[in-house]
C-alpha cells in the first residue's frame, strides 16, 4: 500500500532474531499482565468509501480471514477507495495491530502497567515493524519467539462513519504452537489477556491451563461476531471449565453467544456470560457498556466525540481500561467509566493504536470525572 508507519523514529533495523526467550524473561521482574496473541500482526487501516466494502466478500463489519492473494487485492484496491483525510498525516496507517496487541499497548503505554507478549513473529519487515513499534510502547517482548516465515497482516477498512472492517489473512503466518509454552512465560503476572480463536484452541486450552497453574486471572475477548456464530459451542464449552475470570463482548458478539436476532437483550447476554465468568462486560458503542459482578450490575454512558473517525481498536482500548481499573482495585463501576474514556481515546485517529494527544484527552477525561489517574515513568 505503501503506506509509511506511524512512528518513523523507530524503525531502526531490529531484527525479530535478536529476541531471547526464555531465562531473560524468567530474570526480569515478571510483567503484571500478559497478552497470548500467537501470531504477531501487522495492520493496514485505511478509511475507504463504501463502493470497496461492497466488494469485499464477508459481512461488513465483521472479521473474516482471507488469504494472501485475496489480501494483496484489498491492498490494492485500497489506493482506488481512499476517503479524504481529515486531521490524519496519512490516509493509510501501517502499524503492529492484533487485539491483544492493542490491549497490553494501551496498558502499557497510557496506563503504565508492565505487560508482555507471548507469541511468534516473522523474520520479514513486518516483523521487524511489529517488534520496533511494541517496543516503542513499552511492552515486554522477551516472550515473543523469532521464527522464520512470514508475519501476519489485516486490512482494516474504516467507512465514512468510522465503522471498522477487518479481513486479515493470518494462514501462511508463524504462530506459537502449544508445545512451546512454558511456566517461566506466565510465573510472576497477574493477568493473561486472551482472544478467541476457534482455530487456535489447542494453544488457547494450554495456554489458559499454564496460567490457571500459575495463579493468573484470564481475561477473554469474543473476537468478532461471526466467530461466535460458527463455533458457538466450542466458546460455551471453554466458559464452563470455569477458567475465564473475565469476559468482553460487543453488542454483536452477545447476541450470538445466546443465540439470539437483533432484537434480543444484552441484558440476558451479559447475565449468561456472567454465570461463568467473576466478571462479565458487554460494550454497547454509542450507548455505553453494562458490567456484572457478582451481584453488582452498572451500565455506564459511552465518553467521546458523538462522530468517530475510526472505531479499529476501541473495544481493546476499553479493555486496556477495565484491566488497568481491575490491577488498581477500583470498583465496577470505576472500571467501566476508565474503559469509556480510553476506548473514546483510540476512535479519535485512523487505527487501533492512541496518540499522545489522545492519551492527554483521555486524562483529562479521567480527571474530570475524578477517576485514579495513572502513575507514569518519564
Amino acid at each position: 500500500m505503501g503506506a509509511e508507519a506511524e512512528h518513523p523514529q523507530q524503525q531502526q533495523q531490529v531484527p525479530p532474531s535478536s529476541l531471547r526467550p526464555g531465562r531473560e524473561a524468567a530474570a526480569a521482574a515478571a510483567p503484571a499482565v500478559l497478552g497470548l496473541q500467537l501470531s504477531a500482526l501487522i495492520d493496514h487501516v485505511a478509511r475507504v468509501d463504501w463502493s470497496l466494502l461492497d466488494r469485499v466478500p464477508g459481512d461488513r463489519g465483521g472479521s473474516q480471514q482471507v488469504s494472501i492473494e485475496e489480501l494483496n487485492h484489498i491492498l490494492t484496491e485500497v489506493n482506488a477507495h481512499i476517503l479524504p483525510s481529515r486531521n490524519d498525516l496519512t490516509p493509510i496507517t501501517t502499524i503492529a495491530g492484533g487485539s491483544v496487541a492493542n490491549t497490553i499497548r494501551g496498558l502499557s503505554a497510557g496506563f503504565g502497567i508492565s505487560t508482555g507478549i507471548i507469541g511468534a513473529c516473522g523474520d520479514d519487515n513486518q516483523g521487524v515493524l511489529f517488534v520496533n513499534n511494541m517496543s516503542f510502547s513499552g511492552v515486554d517482548l522477551t516472550r515473543l519467539r523469532a521464527k522464520k516465515g512470514h508475519t501476519a497482516q489485516c486490512a482494516c477498512l474504516v467507512d465514512a462513519s468510522g465503522n471498522r472492517t477487518m479481513r486479515p489473512c493470518l494462514s501462511s503466518a508463524v504462530k506459537i504452537q502449544a508445545n512451546e509454552f512454558r511456566k517461566e512465560d506466565f510465573k510472576g503476572s497477574k493477568w493473561l489477556v486472551v482472544r478467541y480463536a476457534q482455530q487456535n484452541m489447542e494453544q488457547i486450552i494450554e495456554a489458559i491451563r499454564i496460567a490457571k497453574q500459575e495463579g493468573l486471572s484470564v481475561s477473554l475477548d469474543l473476537a468478532s461476531f461471526e466467530m461466535v456464530r460458527d463455533s458457538r459451542l466450542k466458546l460455551i464449552n471453554l466458559l464452563e471449565t470455569g477458567n475465564i475470570d473475565l469476559c468482553f463482548a460487543n453488542e454483536d458478539e452477545a447476541r450470538e453467544v445466546i443465540g439470539g436476532g437483533p432484537t434480543s437483550d444484552p441484558e440476558e447476554a451479559l447475565a449468561f456470560l456472567g454465570k461463568y465468568c467473576k466478571w462479565a462486560v458487554v460494550t454497547l458503542a454509542s450507548k455505553g457498556c453494562m458490567a456484572k459482578h457478582g451481584k453488582q450490575v452498572v451500565q455506564v454512558p459511552a465518553i467521546g466525540d458523538s462522530s468517530a473517525v475510526d472505531t479499529t481498536g476501541a473495544g481493546d482500548l476499553f479493555a486496556s481500561g477495565f484491566l488497568y481499573g481491575l490491577v488498581k482495585g477500583l470498583p465496577l463501576e470505576d472500571c467501566c467509566k476508565v474503559g469509556a474514556c480510553s476506548g473514546g481515546s483510540v476512535t479519535r485517529a485512523l487505527g487501533g493504536e492512541v496518540r499522545p494527544e489522545n492519551w492527554q484527552w483521555m486524562y483529562k477525561q479521567m480527571h474530570a470525572r475524578g477517576l485514579l489517574l495513572p502513575e507514569l515513568k518519564n
